[in-house]
């Protein structure tokens, strides 16, 4: 974007992890929109046409791995996508992979390495 300003789309049914990715996005100069459920991501989306999504797994309503699935549905290439989970067995991860995540991140993660990962996806989706 040419002002430098990312729209984020954050999907995170715990609270304080919701508040901590808001607050480092924010933090970092991009536009953020929240969602907490999967049904919520997806109007979100729709709404908000985020550049990346940070994606949580478990999710009430539609889980993270059918609402990555559901936006790789709708266009291409549509927003990066970073799933942020406490699931991180190799088969998850492939799960994830294969839903259409362009990366995965388990937690507890550190804020480094969520914020250098963000950048490069956000780098990754200019034109």
């Amino acid at each position: 974007m040419p002002s430098g300003r990312a729209r984020v789309l954050i999907v995170e049914d715990e609270d304080s992890i919701l508040a901590s990715l808001e607050f480092l996005m924010r933090g970092a100069g991009h536009d953020v929109a929240l969602a907490r459920t999967g049904t919520e991501a997806l109007a979100a989306a729709t709404a908000f046409r985020p550049q990346l999504v940070i994606l949580d797994v478990m999710l009430p309503e539609i889980d993270g791995f059918e609402v990555c699935r559901r936006l790789r549905a709708r266009e291409s290439p549509g927003p990066r996508v970073l799933m942020l989970t406490a699931r991180g067995r190799p088969a998850e991860v492939e799960r994830g992979r294969a839903a259409g995540a362009d990366a995965y991140l388990t937690k507890p993660f550190s804020t480094r390495d969520l914020t250098t990962r963000v950048a490069e996806l956000l780098a990754e989706s200019r034109p």
